[in-house]
């Protein structure tokens, strides 16, 4: 594999990583992110021509019910004691935390200008994944 793969640490905001990667992960940490908009916006400009970001997120139901089941009230424990504390912490934060369902997951990569976003048909107790395309 090594001939076909290479790992790197970057910095992601270094302008020269534009147009250079054809794929790009971001797995359980867009709802602790302070600017997840951001973020996106800035994995979109790394992305060479047909790249794509898979995003992997807890997979919490698609809209609010109460009383949650068992894995909803797990994630907002979390949320409450860890993520969303621990994003707040940065001026200006978007408060996601743990809880983030996924139309607020299609809001930011909309505001961050992808055009597509497929949640993949991938069953899975815990992750939700999602493939944004610009």
């Amino acid at each position: 594999m090594a001939d076909r793969v290479r790992f790197d640490t970057r910095n992601a905001g270094d302008p020269a990583l534009s147009g250079r990667y054809h794929l790009i992960t971001v797995f359980g940490t867009l709802h602790d992110m302070a600017d997840p908009v951001g973020v996106l916006r800035g994995a979109a400009g790394m992305l060479a021509p047909g790249g794509t970001v898979l995003v992997g997120d807890e997979k919490v139901a698609e809209t609010f019910t109460a009383p949650g089941d068992d894995m909803e009230r797990f994630m907002y424990g979390w949320s409450a004691l860890h993520c969303l504390p621990a994003s707040l912490t940065e001026p200006g934060s978007a408060a996601t935390g743990t809880v983030m369902r996924p139309d607020t997951l299609r809001r930011y990569a909309q505001d961050a200008r992808f055009t597509r976003v497929t949640v993949l048909p991938i069953d899975h107790d815990v992750w939700r994944f999602y493939r944004l395309d610009p």
